[in-house]
């Protein structure tokens, strides 16, 4: 998948956003890339693992680390920051793992996971049951598991959904076995600005990534988002508090 120009800016930082394992770049960061304005550039990268009609058996997470140095090598973008919702911060964090050299900043709003063993074992006692679903059950219970008990998802809007989303199921299967399969590479030796946002309705999974990672970075910021949780992100329902805290902590003039 190729980076793609999500404004007109042609000069200033770079920055790359990776989406989650449903909604694609496009839809998920056009507020974000709206609020942060003139001054930097920004580009989305959709997902690896939706480039063919339906994952590859080896598809792995490699895989997409592999193909976003890709993408801004054939975008001529050499250093860039690096901003990624739930998937997309799971291989944000992977990427910072392979390719520190290359980052500015980097950004993880609820990132799927820090790949530790702790949360492999809870997305295992979390999502396993799901498997027993009916397939057409299997992606509203995933969704479902990813808030706070007392949350109430909203019905999907009325009408055919978008054609995107025939893939999503195979992709999110295909993904958490990836993710669940990844080995950490060590210990990270990227020292730059790390911003970290979740929401206080999230599933708690996201408070242990948090702690984890604060110990792991050097320079690390986290924010909670009070009311929001992963169906309702920040970067979403308050892009301008995302815009400004990007801002204040990669030194954005």
């Amino acid at each position: 998948m190729e980076l793609r120009r999500a404004n007109d800016e042609t000069t200033g930082p770079i920055i790359v956003f990776l989406p989650g394992i449903v909604a694609p770049a496009e839809i998920r960061y056009a507020a974000l890339v709206r609020e942060l304005g003139g001054g930097v550039q920004a580009f989305t990268k959709d997902l690896e693992i939706y480039e063919s009609a339906t994952p590859q058996q080896d598809y792995s997470i490699g895989e997409e680390v592999a193909g976003l140095a890709a993408a801004a090598d054939a975008a001529g973008v050499d250093r860039f920051f690096l901003y990624g919702h739930s998937a997309g911060g799971a291989i944000s964090l992977a990427f910072a793992g392979r390719h520190p050299d290359r980052l500015l900043g980097l950004a993880l709003d609820e990132p799927a996971s820090d790949y530790s063993a702790e949360t492999k074992a809870t997305w295992a006692r979390l999502l396993g049951p799901i498997q027993d679903l009916p397939a057409g059950e299997r992606t509203p219970a995933f969704l479902a598991a990813q808030v706070a008990p007392e949350v109430k998802l909203p019905a999907p809007p009325p009408g055919s959904p978008p054609e995107w989303m025939g893939k999503r199921p195979a992709g999110i299967e295909a993904f958490m076995a990836a993710m669940d399969s990844y080995e950490d590479t060590g210990p990270l030796t990227y020292h730059g600005p790390v911003y970290y946002s979740h929401g206080s309705l999230s599933q708690p999974i996201w408070l242990g990534i948090r702690d984890r990672l604060a110990s792991r970075f050097s320079n690390f910021t986290s924010e909670e988002y009070e009311g929001l949780h992963h169906m309702n992100t920040s970067h979403a329902a308050e892009p301008a508090r995302v815009a400004a805290s990007l801002r204040r902590v990669w030194k954005l003039s």
